[in-house]
């Protein structure tokens, strides 16, 4: 992809709440060529939340794990929103975009899998409208599929995030965009990895970012990706 990539985190997080459908479709809304969402495997059900608590996203309270589906179900995400699931996700976006999926939990990434390949198969997605990123690299081993792209998340990358990621398999990495520099981004580019910043916020910083050569930041702000171009 030679386009500059803006990717809605948690949807549109810096307007709406984070992680639910009216989120995404903000996004989508305001421009992002994708959308990125956290999933946990809970009860049986792919849940889209970053944390493994309640209390800072919803009106609940406690570990989600410790709640019924009906009872999580019922909760309020921010303006009366619900805790999505993934397969609810995926029919909101309908290939308007792609969807980068993180695995926050155990036992992730077979469902996640599976799910991909129920719209690759069933309902006309291509295996690129999907992107699997985790900081956990058991997760990301376990995503077998090679036609699944797999995005390597970094907080400061060290010398050997190229071995971690030809481990794991990837085609991306994802690092602190505090910490990008030109060299670590000609370094990933020759090993033909592309490069998602996260997460940028500040307009200056995404003109920096993409002066560097990246392929495409994270952002809570997807209009200020988009029209960034045309402001520079």
């Amino acid at each position: 992809m030679s386009q500059f990539l803006c990717i809605g985190h948690r949807g549109a997080c810096g307007h709406e709440p984070e992680n639910t459908l009216r989120s995404i479709r903000r996004a989508l809304e305001l421009g992002a060529h994708g959308v990125e969402i956290d999933v946990r495997l809970v009860h049986g059900e792919l849940l889209v939340m970053h944390d493994a608590k309640l209390d800072r996203t919803t009106n609940g309270h406690g570990y989600l794990v410790r709640k019924s589906l009906t009872a999580l179900r019922a909760l309020d995400a921010g303006h009366g929103e619900h805790i999505p699931t993934l397969r609810e996700v995926f029919e909101t976006v309908n290939r308007r975009g792609f969807i980068n999926i993180e695995l926050k939990g155990p036992r992730t990434a077979g469902p996640v899998c599976d799910l991909i390949h129920e719209f690759v198969h069933r309902h006309g997605w291509k295996h690129e409208d999907f992107l699997v990123s985790s900081f956990n690299r058991r997760e990301l081993r376990a995503v077998t599929d090679p036609k699944i792209p797999i995005g390597l998340l970094l907080t400061r990358p060290t010398r050997l995030f190229g071995l971690s990621a030809r481990r794991v398999r990837a085609s991306a990495v994802h690092p602190a965009a505090r910490w990008v520099n030109a060299r670590f981004v000609a370094d990933a580019h020759q090993r033909g990895l592309r490069v998602f910043p996260y997460t940028a916020n500040d307009p200056a910083q995404i003109a920096k970012l993409r002066g560097l050569g990246v392929d495409g930041v994270f952002t809570d702000f997807p209009e200020r990706v988009v029209g960034e171009k045309t402001m520079s």
